[in-house]
């Protein structure tokens, strides 16, 4: 599991597990005391567009989520590969989202090892076809992400994960901000991977 992201108590209400794959995208959520995580939705990836982002921000706001988990794909040994930096940044760009919309929902990504293959099983053996899974399985795994997370909060007794911070936008000569690139991520951004 990642850093303690506060040393304040965690915040209490529904929350959201996101998986994120190049494909399509696992949410789950949890009820608002934090016992049970369960699959919610699959939204298919629009890296182009941000529409799956678009998705994820409408929900957040029609059920007044207070947290958001997004999965960090590590290897058994720790370390982080192409798909953990794509995790973050997408986790980056959904921060920057929230915060355009005047949503204070903090984002934290949390240790995903094993969340797919965990969810493949589990379906496995709940008697769906394996070409069935394709439909569940990213959302199944989300629903992993967040009960891990919310698990872990409550033995705790504070929060967990490693905060993201949106991207600042680039700044002209003149002090205006610039657009944000297409990817609505700024490489050089100083709070890119911050832990609070």
């Amino acid at each position: 599991m990642e850093a303690i992201a506060s040393n304040d108590d965690y915040p209490r209400g529904i929350k959201l597990g996101v998986d994120v794959g190049t494909v399509r995208v696992g949410v789950a959520i949890c009820d608002p005391d934090g016992i049970l995580a369960t699959p919610f939705k699959t939204v298919s990836r629009d890296a182009k567009k941000n529409s799956d982002i678009g998705v994820i921000v409408r929900h957040v706001a029609e059920l007044g989520v207070v947290q958001i988990f997004v999965g960090l794909p590590r290897t058994m040994k720790g370390e982080e590969h192409t798909s953990a930096v794509m995790a973050t940044d997408y986790a980056e760009l959904l921060a920057a989202h929230l915060q355009r919309r005047g949503l204070e929902v903090p984002v934290n990504m949390v240790d995903e090892r094993l969340s797919t293959v965990t969810a493949h099983r589990n379906l496995h053996e709940a008697g769906m076809s394996s070409k069935d899974h394709r439909k569940v399985v990213d959302q199944v795994a989300a629903a992993g992400i967040l009960q891990h997370a919310i698990d872990m909060q409550k033995a705790r007794g504070a929060d967990v994960g490693r905060r993201v911070q949106a991207p600042m936008p680039p700044q002209h000569i003149d002090g205006a901000s610039a657009p944000l690139p297409a990817s609505g991520i700024d490489p050089h951004s100083p709070t890119r991977g911050r832990q609070l």
